[in-house]
């Protein structure tokens, strides 16, 4: 008679939680992951603009690479300042703050004149953008217990790949179709109409997000929100004695820093491609810019399914370290590989299965820093790992350029990537880290 009490109990709590879960997924990432579809493709799609941009404005090779990293300078240096003051603010408000911003200065890149004007506004640009993706992962932890976030930031975080599976045909074909709009250039009018729709989302975000379950009062039911809070207080009973609580002491605590250090190492291989890529596939043979664009999708179909398949794996073991290292280690195995195949269509197979596993170690990486972060140490925490480590946004792209224009070879451009993210898994590995 107790079994079958237990047993009938068991299937209620499960009952609930799938409904809870079902409900934050439908109305917090599926809303966040259509942000960072826009978010994503407007920091990227200047990769596709290149195609015409650079010979219209004079940039060389190195130039591009320049002002593609640049705003990865601008993106660190107001991270962490961003995420503490939406830890104080609210998500809600400041999240609509940032859409809006880079809408309008990503609009604004279509008016570029030259070197420095390029420069000027992708710096703005990353300024502007500067602790969205972070605000929203601290915003995960406000509403998903620990043991559902692997699955809810992998969901999150594959708005970066599909972004490029979407973004690429379709900045190809506004390039294409676009010509002559309003007087313009294709590429002018791309980054107009892929900037307006944040400002419209970030208007949006102010009247749809809520900051917290607390402040819920209309769409979960009160069991589906005693559940939540239920399990969100056990797991602040349950963090380790040594979880960081104060901003201070984030930058005393050394697995910060290795964190950073792994994220900026596979960063630097995940942008050198992301930036170039429209020009290497270009550089294969005589492709239309939108035939660029859907050939340039293909890697990244592959890196959606290895982000999902990897973080289920992760949330059904409970084992986040050893994921997020071996994503790394295969990542940049194959993409030496690709730089080292024999053809094009071989280095493209290979490329593919390069980003199954690099882009894969997003969903679960940003589980490890919860384990050890908590209130405003978590909100600058997570700041700091991704603000510091933009600098491998900044390093992936300028070597490529640099490399490109040293030697006139993507090969070894791709082979000098390669190297970091199997640099990171050693770093990856060393860490001390705990299962969920």
């Amino acid at each position: 008679m107790a079994d079958a009490i237990h047993a009938a109990s068991a299937s209620i709590d499960t009952s609930l939680r799938d409904r809870t879960i079902k409900k934050l997924n439908l109305r917090i990432v599926l809303f966040c992951f259509i942000c960072f579809i826009i978010n994503y493709l407007d920091r990227v799609n200047i990769g596709f603009a290149a195609l015409h941009m650079n010979a219209d404005i004079g940039l060389m090779p190195y130039m591009f690479g320049l002002g593609a990293g640049i705003f990865f300078i601008g993106y660190m240096a107001f991270e962490i300042p961003s995420n503490m003051i939406l830890h104080k603010v609210g998500p809600r408000i400041w999240i609509a703050r940032i859409m809006v911003t880079w809408g309008i200065v990503s609009c604004a890149m279509a008016f570029v004149q030259g070197p420095t004007s390029f420069y000027i506004l992708r710096f703005l640009l990353g300024v502007a953008e500067a602790g969205f993706a972070p605000g929203v992962l601290l915003y995960l932890t406000y509403w998903y217990p620990a043991k559902e976030r692997g699955r809810a930031t992998a969901l999150f975080m594959a708005a970066t790949v599909l972004s490029i599976v979407i973004g690429a045909p379709i900045s190809g074909w506004l390039i294409e179709a676009g010509e002559g709009l309003f007087g313009l250039h294709g590429w002018q009018a791309m980054f107009i109409l892929e900037g307006l729709p944040a400002v419209l989302l970030g208007i949006v975000t102010f009247f749809y997000l809520v900051d917290s379950p607390q402040k819920d009062r209309k769409w979960l039911a009160e069991d589906e929100k005693a559940w939540l809070l239920r399990e969100l207080a056990a797991d602040q009973k349950n963090a380790p004695a040594d979880t960081r609580h104060s901003l201070r002491e984030i930058f005393r605590d050394y697995r910060v820093w290795m964190l950073t250090i792994v994220y900026m190492f596979n960063g630097i291989a995940v942008y050198g491609v992301i930036m170039w890529l429209p020009q290497i596939v270009k550089s294969i043979g005589d492709l239309t810019t939108m035939q660029a664009g859907f050939v340039s999708a293909i890697p990244f179909v592959f890196a959606a399914l290895g982000l999902v398949f990897i973080s289920r794996n992760s949330d059904r073991t409970g084992e986040r370290k050893i994921h997020t290292a071996i994503a790394g280690l295969f990542g940049g195995l194959f993409l030496a590989a690709s730089a080292l195949a024999p053809n094009a269509y071989i280095g493209l197979l290979l490329l593919c299965a390069c980003a199954f596993f690099l882009w894969s170690y997003l969903g679960v990486f940003w589980t490890l820093p919860t384990q050890f972060l908590s209130g405003a140490a978590a909100a600058g925490g997570l700041a700091a790992i991704n603000g510091f480590a933009q600098i491998g946004g900044f390093t992936g792209p300028y070597i490529v350029g640099w490399v490109k224009t040293s030697t006139d070879s993507f090969s070894l451009a791709l082979l000098t990537l390669s190297v970091f993210p199997i640099i990171g898994f050693f770093v990856c590995m060393s860490l001390k880290a705990r299962r969920d």
